[in-house]
């Protein structure tokens, strides 16, 4: 699969000897911020966070895993002008080998200016965060943690087949990001490690975003140190753009230093932010890594705001 996958990416890509296009971000600020603010459904999204949970906890190895990736192929196939999957395998520090894969859906494929776009569609196997520590076994439903970020690239991906694009989108979905031990940072995020590893030489988009952990009820994004230090560029133009649209979900402010799928893009070369609200709802309550993590927490909202702002960047591209 990965020769399929390295060869299908280089057909969407410049011609070899070409440079990649690393432009400073454009103006977001040219695109009536109206005509795309009354577009994204944050109702739909809603459904479609709703739809990954009714399969139960996606972990790998369990029976929602192989339901939400039957869904995926047959939601982005109707959509996407090409999906591709990229499969492999990882040991957890038990012994069991895991099967994992991830998808990327692309549009506009004949591009050859591109920009990336990712969440991760596992969920956790063990809820080790609980206050409960009779849950710390038990998978999650990753109402949040998993559903919320792909719930807006689906959503995204309705408004990328009606309105193609100028510039070629990749969505990413990306597993095995939630099957680490908690202390051990190396062991989480495996399905962009091996996306970052593996990608052909000549996929080098003009940056990415990472979206996770996007749907709570109370949603703040802050500027993530990891994407302050590599992506900075990146994250001014997604905070102009939220300033724009009045999106005030995001705090134009420092936060917290965050471990994601957005570091191996970076350390890859693709400048990559990541958006979170790592405080879901707050430091003192977290539903993170909990069984509480279900959709009654989530709001279409949240989905909206974040949805909005990318949606305004897509289009802002030329």
């Amino acid at each position: 699969m990965m020769m399929t996958l390295a060869s299908s990416i280089l057909l969407l890509l410049h011609a070899p000897g070409e440079v990649s296009s690393r432009e400073i971000p454009p103006d977001v600020s040219r695109v009536p911020a109206n005509e795309l603010n009354k577009e994204f459904d944050g109702q739909r999204a809603y459904q479609y966070l709703l739809q990954q949970t009714r399969f139960g906890p996606r972990g790998p190895g369990l029976p929602g895993h192989d339901r939400c990736l039957r869904f995926l192929r047959m939601e982005l196939g109707k959509l996407a002008g090409a999906v591709r999957s990229q499969e492999f395998s990882y040991t957890l520090k038990s012994g069991k080998r895991l099967l994992l894969t991830n998808l990327i859906a692309s549009f506009n494929t004949q591009s050859k200016h591109r920009i990336l776009l990712s969440a991760h569609w596992d969920t956790r196997l063990w809820a080790d965060q609980d206050a409960n520590v009779k849950n710390h076994s038990t998978p999650i439903a990753g109402a949040n943690d998993g559903a919320s970020g792909v719930a807006v690239l689906l959503e995204i991906a309705q408004h990328l087949k009606a309105h193609p694009p100028s510039v070629g989108v990749d969505l990413i979905f990306f597993d095995g990001e939630d099957v680490g031990t908690t202390g051990t940072p190396g062991s989480f995020c495996q399905g962009s490690r091996y996306f970052a590893k593996n990608k052909p030489a000549d996929y080098q988009p003009r940056f990415g975003i990472n979206i996770d952990m996007i749907g709570d009820r109370n949603l703040t994004i802050y500027r993530e140190q990891n994407s302050e230090r590599f992506a900075r560029q990146i994250q001014d133009q997604v905070f102009s753009a939220a300033r724009l649209l009045n999106v005030r979900q995001f705090i134009d402010a420092r936060g917290a230093e965050v471990s994601d799928d957005h570091l191996p893009l970076n350390e890859a070369g693709i400048p990559t932010v990541n958006l979170i609200d790592f405080d879901y709802p707050d430091e003192s309550n977290s539903f993170w890594h909990t069984v509480s993590d279900t959709p009654d927490k989530c709001s279409a909202a949240s989905l909206e705001a974040v949805g909005i702002v990318i949606l305004h960047i897509i289009y802002s591209q030329s």
